[in-house]
């Protein structure tokens, strides 16, 4: 069953949402040459406490950071450590939740660290971001889930490589409802599975996280011994943008976008909800 909320239940979610955001401004601020991935794991740990807001990554199935801090060829789910010591170079992927009231909000966004990335990592972020905006245009009363799936596939595959051939669309991940909890139905495919169908109509009180991994090879991957890490099996790197989205009578709503999406979303041709916190 798809949860859906009413528009004072979507207000506790946009408050979550902001707690998400500010997360993400701190950790990209500390993702320094020489800071440690536990060392943002800590910037997060404060924010959260700062808003009175509960991590919803810390101990989810045990997982043991308020954060993921996935580097280079890491695609999601990497744990915070004090020995992962961040490098002029890398590409950091940090995914951030939050809960207010029990209402969930989650985000990702890809960092780069220090100075020195090649044309292609900043290429692979900036595909990868702007095929999230595009699902989350296609997020739409009366489209279906597919649409949004379709929409992020669709942007990516039209997108040449710098150095020639094709990005990997992560096959084993993707985006998810979200709300009372932070994982729930429908999965979103970040492309089309013809067999899976089309998926349920898109209708108000919809809440998704979409969130494409991209990577400069393979789609496929591996979760390492730590049962958490999940790596490209080629060694290729990889992007991770996502936002938490709600659907309205009025359009959606970037829940975890300071600005609620609408600078990006008129781009696109779609107007964002108003935001319900004013």
């Amino acid at each position: 069953m798809v949860e859906i909320k009413t528009p004072e239940q979507i207000a506790k979610m946009r408050e979550a949402g902001l707690v998400v955001a500010a997360m993400h401004e701190a950790c990209a601020q500390a993702a320094v040459p020489g800071a440690t991935t536990k060392d943002l794991d800590e910037v997060a740990a404060k924010v959260l406490a700062d808003h009175g807001a509960k991590p919803n990554f810390l101990g989810y199935g045990g997982f043991p950071g308020n954060i993921c801090t996935s580097v280079n060829d890491v695609v999601v789910h990497g744990i915070p450590s004090k020995d992962t010591v961040l490098k002029a170079g890398d590409l950091l992927s940090i995914d951030a939740g939050a809960i207010v009231d029990g209402w969930h909000g989650d985000a990702a966004l890809t960092v780069f660290v220090g100075e020195g990335h090649s044309a292609e990592l900043h290429e692979l972020s900036r595909v990868t971001q702007e095929s999230m905006w595009a699902g989350i245009a296609a997020m739409r009363k009366g489209n279906r889930l597919v649409d949004i799936s379709k929409a992020i596939e669709s942007y990516i595959r039209r997108q040449p490589r710098p150095a020639g051939g094709k990005y990997g669309i992560i096959e084993d991940y993707g985006g998810h409802g979200i709300g009372s909890q932070m994982h729930m139905d429908p999965h979103l495919l970040n492309y089309v599975e013809r067999r899976r169908g089309r998926g349920p109509k898109l209708v108000p009180g919809m809440c998704l996280a979409i969130e494409p991994m991209v990577s400069l090879g393979t789609p496929r991957t591996h979760v390492l011994s730590d049962d958490w890490t999940v790596k490209t099996n080629d060694g290729t790197w990889s992007s991770h943008w996502e936002h938490s989205v709600a659907l309205t009578e009025q359009g959606p709503l970037v829940l975890t976008a300071r600005d609620g999406g609408r600078a990006k979303l008129a781009e696109l041709g779609v107007e964002a909800a108003p935001d319900p916190l004013g």
